[in-house]
């Protein structure tokens, strides 16, 4: 995919699939403004990338740290051509009666608050420019219900609503807004996840999860990042307002319709 003479910036891009979405595109030639709150791992992708990276700590949910992100972006590069709005949190694994109000509230604040401002500021930028592509961090999360991760569903539902209404918003300037939405992939996230639900045998919680998926494994995260890529770039010319599932089947073949699986 040939980024040559285009600029991204990748929220929550200092790990994960952040992280390889920011190679791939310098892999493609491209410029990248790497955000996060994890300054050590950020400046160190950075340094890894060399003279067409940068890095941008950031509070997402903060409006001053976001127009700082997008300032740090043009002084750096002059535009953003393709925008990841990648940063998000887990929260915590509890029944909604039993879950935390502050932990709902900060999932929200950062799922939900920073994906929105990301896209008030740099959609303005794109406007102004006359096109861009954009690509939103939904989740499986974002299409069902999952008992015990409320506050993550809830958030995910809400990117995937942003991400449509965007889409229509601004599609008419040449602007293109789509999301992602990854089932279980092997990051710190998930293995969080697994430690909570499971805290003596979070290996236990993969094989049962692994064994109601069709490909029958955790996705990886370059695995992610290459639809991102897709998406970001010109092949994907003519797709806006769409969701796409890298889920190994998942969500197409719940369990009780995947051969040997209750």
């Amino acid at each position: 995919m040939d980024f040559k003479g285009k600029v991204a910036v990748v929220t929550g891009g200092a790990n994960g699939i952040g992280r390889e979405v920011c190679l791939g595109i310098h892999r493609g030639g491209g410029k990248v403004l790497i955000v996060d709150r994890d300054a050590a791992a950020g400046q160190a992708l950075a340094a890894e990338i060399g003279s067409d990276a940068r890095f941008f700590a950031a509070d997402v949910t903060q409006a001053k740290d976001v127009m700082g992100y997008v300032r740090a972006a043009l002084d750096a590069f002059g535009r953003i051509d393709c925008f990841h709005n990648n940063a998000g949190i887990e929260g915590k694994v509890a029944p909604i009666v039993e879950y935390d109000d502050a932990v709902f509230d900060m999932v929200q604040a950062i799922n939900v608050r920073g994906v929105y401002l990301g896209l008030k500021h740099v959609m303005a930028v794109m406007q102004k420019q006359g096109g861009g592509s954009i690509v939103n961090t939904a989740s499986v999360a974002g299409m069902v219900g999952t008992p015990g991760m409320g506050a993550y569903v809830a958030s995910k539902h809400a990117v995937m609503g942003l991400t449509k209404v965007a889409a229509g918003e601004v599609g008419p300037q040449g602007i293109r807004v789509n999301a992602v939405c990854p089932g279980p992939i092997r990051t710190r996230m998930v293995a969080d996840i697994a430690k909570q639900v499971s805290p003596n045998n979070p290996d236990g919680v993969e094989s049962r999860y692994t064994s109601g998926i069709p490909l029958r494994r955790y996705g990886e995260a370059i695995e992610v990042a290459n639809l991102v890529l897709f998406l970001l770039s010109d092949l994907a010319s003519n797709i806006t307002g769409a969701q796409y599932t890298v889920d190994g089947g998942r969500t197409a073949a719940p369990p009780g319709m995947v051969p040997g699986v209750a």
